[in-house]
């Protein structure tokens, strides 16, 4: 029976993990650089304008959030487009839009925005996930599982990335390896593992 892979929903532009889900956390603000020939007042007004377009590109994901979540998928892309032109290194805006293209299975192109993500924040687990659902959906499953190898070295309680590796594992005929996968996610506590350990697994 084909399982379904899991891949981590939209993020939030917060330092936080919601009770709901995880989120992208961000490394920190844009870099506000002034020359240091500009002093006092040039260099306020150079800070509150990029702190503004921060505030600006934030409005654009939380909508595109927002939209994600009504299965508006097209206009999320949109808006986290829009946040990308305010702030091209959002890795969040990318991961997103990464997660709306999936939605929409255009593999390619969530996979691109993913990787674009990564380039600007290379330790986050969830996106390498991610990135390994989109492989292994567009027929990838070696490239899904070195996704998931990465994201599992990131951080080791990623359950989810055992859940999916294993079903990758499956779908290149390695039951052992996939209900090894599948015993460490259920350790973690995710019960579709558990679930899939007593189905498959002795």
């Amino acid at each position: 029976m084909p399982r379904r892979t899991a891949a981590i929903a939209v993020g939030v532009a917060t330092a936080a993990v919601t009770a709901v889900g995880l989120s992208f956390l961000r490394v920190g603000k844009p870099l506000v650089i002034v020359s240091a020939a500009v002093v006092g007042v040039a260099g306020v007004a150079v800070s509150a304008r990029r702190e503004g377009e921060e505030n600006d590109a934030n409005t654009y994901i939380k909508s595109g959030n927002a939209k994600y979540e009504v299965g508006n998928y097209q206009g999320s892309i949109e808006d986290f487009s829009k946040a990308l032109i305010i702030n091209p290194q959002y890795a969040l805006a990318y991961y997103n839009r990464g997660n709306a293209k999936d939605e929409l299975e255009d593999y390619k192109g969530a996979i691109a925005d993913y990787s674009k993500a990564l380039e600007i924040d290379a330790r986050h687990a969830v996106a390498y996930n991610n990135r390994g659902v989109a492989n292994r959906k567009s027929g990838d499953n070696r490239a899904a599982i070195a996704d998931y190898n990465k994201a599992l070295e990131i951080d080791s309680q990623l359950a989810v990335a055992y859940l999916n590796r294993g079903i990758s594992k499956e779908n290149d005929g390695n039951l052992t390896g996939a209900c090894a996968d599948w015993r460490e996610a259920s350790a973690l506590g995710d019960e579709i593992a558990a679930k899939w350990v007593k189905e498959s697994c002795r």
